[in-house]
């Protein structure tokens, strides 16, 4: 199993880190994610809940879908399907904090566990490592836009 969590505080005003989190296009500006493509729109914004998005870093790629949305402080989502490898994903999270001085303190969670026969558990940790570092350099990279 996989357990990614990351605490930042961001010097950004909280707007700002919330849409350069939930908007797919963005993605593209993190050199550590790669192509996001939205799918289907969500019900009641573009990148809001029911959204339901491919994001690819590499050879990897997810589609997710948006279980929660509250702008500009909080973002659920799930990996409903994933390659080249089957992710069980049990919950995204994405918290964010106004710190009242023009910085945000941000919490990215991810769980679930790579299923697959044999090397799983290797991959998980490659996935834990992976995901931390890309959730921190993308976090970082909102700074500098």
């Amino acid at each position: 199993m996989f357990k990614i969590k990351v605490e930042r505080i961001v010097k950004a005003p909280i707007e700002k880190v919330f849409e350069a989190i939930s908007d797919h296009a963005r993605y593209a500006l993190y050199p550590s994610v790669g192509i996001a493509h939205l799918l289907n729109e969500g019900d009641t914004e573009r990148n809001g809940k029911g959204a339901f998005r491919t994001v690819e870093t590499g050879v990897f790629k997810v589609w997710e879908r948006i279980t929660a949305f509250e702008r500009p402080i909080h973002m659920q989502y799930k990996i409903e399907r994933s390659k080249p490898f089957k992710i069980n994903h049990y919950e995204g999270i994405i918290d964010l904090k106004d710190l009242g001085d023009g910085t945000t303190h941000a919490t990215w969670i991810s769980e679930g566990k790579i299923a697959v026969p044999l090397i799983g558990r290797f991959l998980d940790t490659r996935m834990q490592k992976q995901g931390t570092s890309v959730f921190h350099s993308m976090l970082k990279s909102i700074e500098s836009r």
